[in-house]
């Protein structure tokens, strides 16, 4: 057991199950490599030339769609963040004076709708 925990924890940038984001930025990688060493093989016909343009590609999309993804990772949690914050707030404060609906219908007058 203390053998697995051990072999996994050398292997942790292996886990791309486990890290957000990491599988989608290696399968667009992956994806942007393959189109850009092809285009460049096709266009020139330099072998060698376009394995470096496909690893640059890969480089290059991996990285954006990292960074991408993490942006808008990071964004979701906060608004997760502030929801629920909003929710615990509405249960400690529902019924009390500081309660903003209580407010609001105090402020709002009872003839008009």
């Amino acid at each position: 057991m203390a053998e697995e925990e051990a072999g996994q924890n050398k292997l942790g940038i292996l886990d791309v199950h486990r890290i957000p984001c990491a599988r989608e930025a290696i399968l667009h990688g992956a994806g942007g490599s393959a189109a850009a060493g092809l285009l460049y093989f096709l266009t020139t016909s330099r072998v060698k030339m376009s394995f470096h343009v496909g690893f640059a590609g890969f480089l290059l999309t991996t990285l954006g769609s990292w960074f991408y993804c993490r942006i808008n990772y990071t964004m979701l949690c906060m608004q997760q963040k502030l929801i629920q914050e909003g929710i615990k707030n509405k249960i400690v404060y529902e019924g009390t004076v500081k309660d903003p609906i209580i407010k609001a219908r105090a402020e709002t007058p009872s003839g008009s709708t």
